[in-house]
């Protein structure tokens, strides 16, 4: 019965771990990674789903706000087993377009005012966080496994 409690809450189950770049390119317009899977019990992987992120924080202290947007989303549907003991790769490229504001666009346009424009950013406490996350379906268990990994968009 114990056996059944730690599959059902993934323990000793299925472990994601999400390898990407440190760094990505904004021109190239996709991610390219692989999810790297590892279990002690033998489990069936339905589907993974990865998913690029930002976080797009301004202001400062009390004014300070925060949203995140989805920039891109894949789902990989095809099922596998994964054996016990042993390690499996899934290469995946996610593809992404990054919204930006009128301020980044004037940055991009105009090398004159690039300096003002990354000023005013500043001082409005304006700052980007980007992460990959992958999380994956199993079957017979509660709690599936995920893993994120912040990036940095060039």
């Amino acid at each position: 019965m114990f056996g059944k409690v730690k599959k059902w809450l993934g323990i000793e189950g299925a472990k994601l771990e999400l390898i990407v770049p440190e760094e990505i390119f904004e021109s190239s317009g996709s991610v390219t990674g692989k999810v790297r899977f590892f279990t002690m019990n033998e489990q069936k992987v339905r589907s993974i789903k990865i998913t690029l992120i930002e976080r797009y924080s301004r202001g400062r202290r009390k004014n300070k706000l925060t949203d995140e947007y989805q920039l891109g989303e894949i789902l990989l549907t095809n099922s596998f087993v994964i054996p016990a003991n042993e390690h499996i790769e899934i290469d995946f490229t996610l593809p992404f377009k990054i919204t930006k504001s009128e301020m980044d666009e004037l940055q991009d346009k105009n090398i004159l005012v690039a300096g003002l424009a990354k000023t005013a950013k500043w001082i409005n406490g304006v700052q980007s966080i980007y992460r990959v996350e992958a999380e994956a379906t199993v079957d017979g268990v509660a709690l599936n496994p995920f893993d994120k990994k912040t990036v940095i968009v060039i």
